[in-house]
């Protein structure tokens, strides 16, 4: 009978162990998340300065331990950027070319955006159809009274060799490398600045960027408006990607933004900047 109860006594004791073992009481607390640190910088396209600085902005009023660095170099040189291991994530208004990719280079679309054609508000043209845009940059059509209207010289207003809104403008308007700039800008910003204060210029700059300084014309009948960007049927439009490394992880504050960036979370503060975010 002793023998019997001891067995017991050691079987309901190891069940008791086995129990604690399995178990978290009261008295156990998960430790706390540690907080966010650190900086996380970009580089590159200068249109996606509106989008991304406000990215920036609210990702940092989330985590204020982590700081945000934004530099508007332009897409080529964002581009180089990341590849080289200059900044975090590289920012490009085009997408990747098939010699970056197999360099190693990742793309992700954040965002969609127009290219709006630009002019002085002087100016009484309010549309033009793409074929005649494409006339006027390549220099078959130099005046605007050609399309109806003042009888003044097409002053040609563009961007630089490696800008991302270069690329896409005249890979949509099929004029690459056949452009007759008069002036060549390095950034958004400036070409907005040289068409208002040109009555007889024409550019084309970021939807997103453009100011009531310019008058944005339609294209083929549509206006450049987040609505037509997204249902496709303005015409000039890019994509604004962020561009990592293939097999290089980001640090921990970088791949919070990122994550950030590309979530449903982020679609109205892209919206709010002038962009159609494609998280869904």
């Amino acid at each position: 009978m002793k023998k019997t109860i001891c067995i017991a006594l050691v079987a309901v004791m190891t069940l008791a162990l086995l129990a604690g073992c399995g178990s978290s009481g009261p008295a156990e607390t998960a430790a706390p998340a540690a907080a966010l640190s650190g900086t996380v910088a970009t580089d590159g396209s200068t249109s996606m300065a509106k989008v991304i600085g406000a990215l920036g902005e609210s990702f940092m009023e989330l985590n204020k331990d982590v700081t945000f660095t934004y530099n508007p170099t332009g897409s080529g040189s964002g581009i180089a950027a990341v590849s080289e291991g200059r900044c975090d994530i590289g920012l490009s208004s085009r997408a990747l070319k098939d010699e970056e990719k197999a360099s190693g280079l990742r793309e992700t679309v954040l965002a969609l955006d127009g290219i709006a054609v630009i002019v002085n508000p002087e100016n009484s043209v309010s549309d033009l159809d793409l074929e005649t845009i494409a006339k006027i940059y390549t220099g078959e059509i130099t005046n605007w009274s050609e399309v109806g209207g003042n009888d003044a010289a097409i002053v040609l207003i563009g961007r630089e060799a490696g800008s991302g809104t270069r690329d896409g403008f005249e890979s949509i308007t099929g004029t690459k490398d056949s452009c007759k700039y008069r002036q060549e800008l390095t950034s958004t910003g400036d070409v907005i600045t040289t068409v208002s204060q040109n009555p007889d210029a024409i550019g084309y700059a970021s939807l997103a960027s453009v100011k009531d300084s310019v008058k944005a014309l339609s294209v083929n009948g549509v206006a450049p408006s987040e609505d037509s960007v997204k249902d496709g049927s303005y015409l000039i439009q890019r994509p604004f990607v962020l561009v990592t490394r293939e097999g290089s992880d980001l640090s921990a504050a970088a791949q919070a933004f990122f994550d950030y960036a590309t979530s449903v979370d982020a679609a109205g503060i892209i919206s709010a900047a002038g962009a159609v975010a494609v998280a869904k």
